[in-house]
């Protein structure tokens, strides 16, 4: 598969999980949070799919077209590893959906950071959020959800929070 099928493939299983999200969510209350904010992309379309809904998104650096990130403290900047953890303590446990797309390509640290990551999500999620992510996850709480038919395996993965 060319590189650009497999670029497309991605961000056409990531349209179908996040529109599923939308609706999946659509009678839980809270935030999302978008961890991983990137070129904003992501953020504009749930934007555009949860309008009203407070969209929160992490990043390490603002590298969002202008359009495409949220205003004022919906923008948290720094490392993942700071902000989150500071997010929950002044949060508590209250996000509807966690979308978490933080892969780099490397293997190995996509591994480090889905290990911590998967200890902290549970601490932003409310009971019955839904928890997207381009990294596997583990965690007892988080149980996994059958994606959506259209969605490739190993493409996404798809989690409730108990």
């Amino acid at each position: 598969m060319s590189r650009l099928d497999s670029f497309i493939r991605r961000l056409s299983a990531q349209r179908s999980v996040l529109d599923w999200a939308a609706q999946a969510i659509r009678d839980i209350p809270g935030p999302v949070l978008e961890i991983g904010l990137g070129n904003g992309r992501t953020f504009d379309h749930l934007r555009e799919k949860l309008p009203g809904r407070d969209i929160y998104a992490f990043d390490r650096a603002d590298n969002a077209h202008p359009q495409s990130k949220p205003a004022g403290d919906l923008l948290v900047l720094g490392e993942f590893s700071t902000t989150l953890p500071a997010f929950a303590a002044h949060h508590g446990a209250v996000a509807a959906l966690i979308h978490c797309d933080t892969g780099s390509g490397d293997a190995a640290a996509n591994a480090r950071q889905a290990a911590w990551l998967s200890d902290l999500v549970p601490t932003l999620g409310c009971k019955g959020a839904i928890v997207l992510s381009d990294q596997r996850l583990a965690h007892a709480r988080l149980s996994v959800i059958t994606p959506p038919v259209d969605i490739p395996p190993e493409r996404y993965f798809l989690y409730t929070l108990s």
